[in-house]
C-alpha cells in the first residue's frame, strides 16, 4: 500500500495514502497482538518525530500550494541578478539558498517538487550552463536529507532510535552539507568541466 502497489495493480481507484496505509499497518500488528499498546506508548520518541514531522509535511505542501516557494525562489533570484556576481557566482548562491532551505521541510519529496524547477528557472535567468545547474541542483537535492532529524522519512526513524542528541546530529549534519557541496561543486564542476558541460 505505501508503495502504491494497488493502484498499479488495480487502478487509480486504489490509491490509498500513505498515512492511511501506515494506520492500517499499525492496526494488523495490533489485531494480530505482534505490537501491544503499551509497546507502543513507551515510544515516546517515534511519537513526537511523527507528530512533528506530520506538521511539517502538511505546512511544506501549503506553502506550495500558496505559491509561496515560487515567490521566494524568483525574490532570490531578483536578488542575486542585482548583486552582480555572474552566472556562476549566482549559480552557487543560489544552490545555497536551494540547500539550506530544507531547514523548512518535512520531506525531500515535497521540497523538490516545490523548489526544483522554480531554482532552476531562477539558475537560467542568470545565464547559468543549464546542464550544470541541472547536475548541481540534482545532486544537492540528496545531499541536503542529512541536515536535520526531520529532512527525510527515514532520518526521523533513524532520530528515533537515540543514538543522537539533536544538537549533534544538526551540528554534523551541517558540517557534512558543508563538505559534500565542497566535493561536489569543486570536483564535480572541474569534471564536469572536462566533459564540456559547462
Amino acid at each position: 500500500m505505501w508503495t502504491g502497489l494497488p493502484a498499479i495493480i488495480f487502478g487509480s481507484a486504489f490509491i490509498i495514502n500513505s498515512t492511511t496505509s501506515a494506520f492500517i499497518g499499525l492496526s494488523v500488528l495490533l489485531c494480530t497482538r505482534v505490537l501491544a499498546w503499551d509497546d507502543i506508548l513507551k515510544t515516546k520518541g517515534a511519537w513526537d518525530t511523527i507528530t512533528w514531522f506530520s506538521a511539517l509535511v502538511m505546512m511544506a505542501s501549503f506553502l506550495s500550494k500558496l505559491g509561496l516557494t515560487n515567490c521566494f525562489s524568483q525574490t532570490a533570484g531578483n536578488a542575486i541578478d542585482h548583486l552582480g556576481i555572474g552566472s556562476i557566482g549566482g549559480m552557487l548562491l543560489l544552490v545555497l539558498i536551494y540547500v539550506y532551505s530544507h531547514y523548512f521541510f518535512a520531506s525531500t519529496t515535497a521540497h523538490i517538487m516545490a523548489m526544483f524547477a522554480a531554482f532552476f528557472t531562477a539558475g537560467l535567468a542568470l545565464g547559468t550552463p543549464p546542464i550544470l545547474l541541472y547536475l548541481i541542483l540534482a545532486f544537492s537535492s540528496s545531499l541536503m536529507i542529512s541536515l536535520t532529524h526531520y529532512a527525510t522519512g527515514t532520518a526521523a526513524i533513524i532520530f528515533g532510535f537515540g543514538y543522537t542528541t539533536l544538537a549533534e546530529w544538526w551540528k554534523v549534519g551541517f558540517i557534512l552539507s558543508v563538505v559534500n557541496l565542497l566535493i561536489w561543486l569543486v570536483i564535480g564542476g572541474l569534471w564536469w568541466k572536462l566533459l564540456g558541460y559547462w
